[in-house]
């Protein structure tokens, strides 16, 4: 029987910064235009939070009926170890899609219709990531993902539903938040590899290898403070508020730089999530005091 412990940690709270983050930095940007909505963004949160948690749930739904969790190197799974029938899950899965569903309507009904169709994609994305007959996290394309809907929808989105416009602040940041929050993902495939390829789920990190990988990953973060810099020296010095995860970039990155593989590479993605949350609450934090 599951504990409250075990729900707590299947739906992996390690990965809620990369919600948190681009709902921060959407509404940092749309502070910046004059536009800020609390309401509107506290709901943005909500929807956000609940479809990371809906997508997890919903991963641990899939894989663990198709076996993919059997042997696992991260923190174990309700379906994969027993813990939770995966009915249980997939109710849990679908109750946080419908809270997400419910709060994303309230934004489209005081925004554009519009959204809904935007809110759909983004459920069925979430879904398909490991559900269906063919998921595409299966095929290498999570990365890609993760990069449109909590990179550029979510920041964008955040914005768009306060101020009414995109912004030409905020493209830039979905681009910077979304290099980030796919350095998480990167991360979590890259500890996982060994045994996701022994499954036959040809992730990116499957597919590209481990050095190629590593590459990749010291890649996502340097796009993320590039950006920055690029917004801090074209906009405003206060951006450069951002710098403050720069340290916790370092951190994160170090195990990877060293070739460290396997449980070693938790503290990784831990620290990823942590610095992409420091770096959204550092550019908003800029982009208020230049308003």
């Amino acid at each position: 029987m599951a504990t409250i412990a075990h729900w707590v940690e299947g739906a992996r709270p390690r990965t809620l910064p990369a919600a948190i983050s681009p709902v921060v930095a959407g509404s940092g940007a749309a502070y910046y235009a004059d536009g800020f909505v609390a309401w509107k963004a506290l709901l943005a949160l909500v929807v956000a939070l609940s479809l990371q948690v809906a997508v997890n749930y919903a991963n641990d739904y899939s894989d663990g009926l198709r076996g993919t969790d059997d042997d696992r190197v991260g923190p174990q799974r309700l379906v994969g170890s027993g813990a939770a029938a995966a009915s249980a899950v997939k109710a849990a899965a679908f109750a946080s899609f419908g809270v997400a569903a419910l709060c994303g309507l309230v934004l489209a009904a005081t925004t554009a219709w519009w959204l809904v169709a935007v809110g759909a994609v983004a459920m069925l994305a979430a879904w398909y990531y490991t559900g269906g007959s063919a998921p595409y996290g299966y095929r290498g394309l999570g990365e890609v993902s993760v990069f449109v809907f909590f990179g550029l929808v979510a920041v964008v989105g955040t914005t768009y539903v306060q101020t009414e416009t995109v912004t030409g602040m905020s493209v830039p940041i979905g681009v910077a938040v979304g290099a980030l929050a796919c350095a998480i993902l990167v991360a979590n495939n890259l500890r996982d590899a060994p045994t996701d390829e022994a499954a036959g789920k040809q992730t990116l990190a499957v597919v590209m290898g481990d050095q190629n990988t590593r590459v990749f990953y010291l890649g996502l973060l340097a796009v993320g403070f590039l950006v920055l810099f690029g917004i801090g020296w074209t906009q405003t010095r206060w951006a450069f508020l951002g710098l403050l995860a720069a340290p916790l970039a370092g951190l994160a990155a170090q195990p990877v730089r060293d070739d460290v593989t396997g449980p070693g590479l938790v503290r990784t993605l831990k620290l990823t999530g942590i610095c992409e949350l420091v770096y959204a609450v550092g550019l908003t934090a800029g982009l208020v005091i230049a308003a």
